[in-house]
């Protein structure tokens, strides 16, 4: 059965990759998954998809497995384009604000990057 993609997930530098490589299989498998859902549903549910208010059109992608917290910052370049930026492990309930700068300078470095 072919999957029909609602949008399309891209990665900017290596933020991603880095820390995927670094995971358990399990826990790669649920970062596909939920990578899989977000790009084939129409409407992805705030669980795994959510604007970060008080940002410029930053979202976080949500990712729990077991009692680990996970979040990919990212945000749409196009309609249908997603583009990943940092991510890290959460600890608390509030999102650090130190990694929602980091995302920002990277989208930032994005933006600078495309318009060369």
């Amino acid at each position: 059965m072919s999957l029909l993609f609602k949008r399309e997930i891209y990665y900017f530098e290596n933020h991603y990759l880095n820390f995927f490589e670094n995971l358990t299989p399990a826990v790669k498998k649920k970062f596909n998954w939920v990578l899989q859902l977000i790009s084939t549903i129409e409407r992805v549910p705030d669980k795994y998809l959510k604007h970060l208010s008080g940002t410029s059109g930053l979202y976080e992608i949500r990712i729990d497995y077991g009692s680990n917290t996970y979040r990919i910052f990212c945000f749409f370049n196009k309609v249908n384009a997603l583009i990943l930026l940092n991510v890290f492990q959460k600890k608390s309930n509030k999102t650090p604000s130190k990694e929602i700068v980091i995302a920002e300078k990277i989208r930032k470095r994005y933006y600078y990057e495309q318009n060369k």
